[in-house]
């Protein structure tokens, strides 16, 4: 991979690129007003752009750029506000101050909802085991703004760690997390233009059944998957299936006895 500035750029965004060029170990280019698919040719790597508004990633062989978005979350939760119906807080039953695990990130859409239920007072984590997604997103938190504020400060909230779900999760203490939540790729594949980006950087580990018991032992409450309507994991992992008309994914909920 090599980092490089947008094509308008500053003295400030170049030394920020060569930080971020030293945090990742690699070579900083200057842009020079080259274009993206020169810079692709010349040096056939990655290309992480450091813009002022935003951070972009360019694969190689892939013609759209990833980079930080809310996604979904900021009008799901303007529903809330408005005190509508959520399909996803239905499922994990998150409410103030309680504490939410997301072992798939992604673009954290989810995990942003998640930390408006819960509050300031309540805790979100969200493990993605991607270097440069958990970087553009954990960087997009802190950064992004909206024209609402509880939306930013619910960003803002979201604690996020580099790192494979299966090696937090075994670190973790029995009954430490509230809600733990997996989102993986789905066994059919569903078209969603938000996440066409992330499915060329998504880490495609098959959910197993350790991955599935650590993450019974952790929940304190209930663990959910969210996986498409057709999936057979609900039935091979006893979650009980939250069917919706219409909708191609649905919820799977465990709840653990007391």
């Amino acid at each position: 991979m090599i980092i490089t500035t947008a094509g308008r750029t500053n003295k400030e965004m170049e030394i920020l690129a060569n930080k971020i060029a030293e945090k990742f170990q690699c070579k900083f280019v200057e842009r020079k007003k080259a274009s993206i698919d020169y810079l692709k040719a010349y040096y056939m790597m990655d290309i992480l752009i450091i813009g002022k508004n935003r951070f972009e990633y360019y694969p190689l062989n892939t013609a759209q750029p990833f980079f930080f978005h809310p996604n979904s979350a900021v009008f799901r939760i303007k529903r809330l506000i408005n005190q509508e119906h959520d399909p996803f807080i239905q499922a994990t039953n998150l409410s103030k101050g309680m504490s939410f695990l997301d072992c798939t990130l992604g673009l954290a859409s989810d995990s942003i909802v998640a930390s408006y239920a819960v509050g300031s007072n309540g805790y979100v984590e969200g493990l993605e085991v991607n270097e440069i997604i958990a970087f553009l997103v954990k960087t997009g938190l802190k950064e992004w703004k909206t024209s609402h504020s509880t939306i930013d400060n619910a960003m803002r909230r979201v604690k996020v760690k580099h790192v494979n779900a299966l090696e937090e999760l075994i670190k973790k203490e029995e009954n430490s997390m509230d809600c733990v939540y997996l989102d993986p790729m789905f066994e059919e594949e569903i078209s969603s233009d938000g996440i066409h980006s992330l499915k060329k950087l998504a880490y495609y580990e098959e959910l197993t059944e350790e991955i599935i018991n650590h993450a019974k032992r952790v929940a304190k409450q209930r663990v959910v998957l969210k996986d498409h309507f057709k999936s057979s994991r609900f039935d091979r992992f006893q979650f009980e299936q939250l069917k919706r008309k219409s909708a191609k994914f649905h919820y799977g909920i465990w709840l653990k006895k007391e």
